[in-house]
């Protein structure tokens, strides 16, 4: 079934676009020169997308803008921060609320920068203090630099993912796959000239809602055991990222370009997305299967190896 998925739905340009994107807004440049403010305003621009789909997240961007590294910088630099925004470690327990206008200082609300930046919520506020706070005081203000020494001695993809993900995952909002995303993307996009940045960014997985739901509908999850609920489990053994890594194992990349790599998760996942995905192929997804019952979309090309599960396990 993912095979036929790929065959489908694997995009063959995509890693060129990717790689040209990146080289034209001068991304691969920054990476050379460890420039790690022009990182921070790329991975911003990636992770103000979680939540919504791609075209609310870039409406709201083309109307209002982004938050850059040089605006936190200058706000910390005019502003009397409150102690929450003394350092990286420190800003834990912010819990700034954009709706409510509160925060964990209620004192320093009223001068505090971090609400000034128009962002879609205040989670994105605080995501991007946090993020820039551990770029700044725990990779030294060298991203690049970080990520090198992380994965330093890291014999394994696995180690080396880990290397990476694990620190991330104390940085506010920054989930396992909000994390995997922005990494992915930026280690696939600079590893045009650093072999093992690619290697390693095919190999994170991100696991949404769309992907969890299409290993549990086709029963692929039921099948090896391994039924779970969308959430941390999906990055847990036997959990959805390791299924994907496993089954990819068995799909050779190259026959969807010949300049992929043999291995390539990363693509398989994505291919998996963009087969259910309205901005994709738009078959496999809650606008076209009741999530209580069986699927009836014979229009679809895995109708008949299909399980067809309900979302709640129910196959009849």
């Amino acid at each position: 079934m993912i095979h036929q998925v790929c065959a489908i739905s694997a995009d063959a340009e995509w890693l060129h676009r990717l790689q040209q994107e990146a080289h034209d807004e001068g991304i691969v440049s920054a990476i050379e020169q460890h420039d790690s403010a022009a990182l921070f305003d790329w991975l911003m621009a990636i992770v103000s997308h979680q939540g919504v789909s791609d075209a609310a997240a870039d409406g709201f961007m083309a109307r209002h803008g982004n938050i850059g590294w040089h605006d936190i910088e200058t706000a910390l630099v005019t502003q009397n921060p409150c102690p929450k925004l003394q350092g990286y470690w420190a800003f834990h327990g912010c819990r700034y609320q954009k709706s409510r206008g509160a925060c964990a200082e209620p004192d320093h609300l009223a001068s505090c920068p971090l609400p000034g930046h128009v962002l879609r919520n205040g989670r994105l506020n605080q995501l991007a203090y946090s993020l820039f706070l551990f770029i700044r005081d725990v990779a030294q203000s060298d991203l690049v630099g970080w990520i090198d020494a992380q994965l330093e001695g890291a014999g394994s993809l696995a180690a080396a993912r880990n290397a990476l993900i694990e620190p991330l995952r104390s940085v506010y909002g920054l989930s396992d796959k909000v994390a995997g995303l922005a990494l992915a993307s930026l280690l696939i996009a600079g590893g045009q000239d650093r072999p093992r940045w690619f290697e390693i960014g095919g190999s994170i997985i991100v696991i949404d809602t769309l992907v969890h739901n299409f290993l549990t509908r086709t029963g692929i999850l039921k099948r090896l055991g391994a039924a779970h609920a969308y959430g941390p489990a999906c990055y847990q053994q036997h959990g959805c990222a390791e299924i994907v890594g496993r089954l990819s194992g068995a799909i050779d990349a190259r026959r969807f370009n010949p300049a992929f790599p043999k291995l390539f998760p990363r693509l398989v996942q994505r291919a998996i997305w963009q087969y259910c995905a309205a901005d994709g192929f738009d078959v496999c997804n809650g606008r076209h299967v009741d999530s209580h019952a069986r699927c009836r979309n014979k229009a679809c090309a895995l109708f008949a190896t299909c399980d067809r599960l309900a979302l709640d396990g129910r196959a009849g």
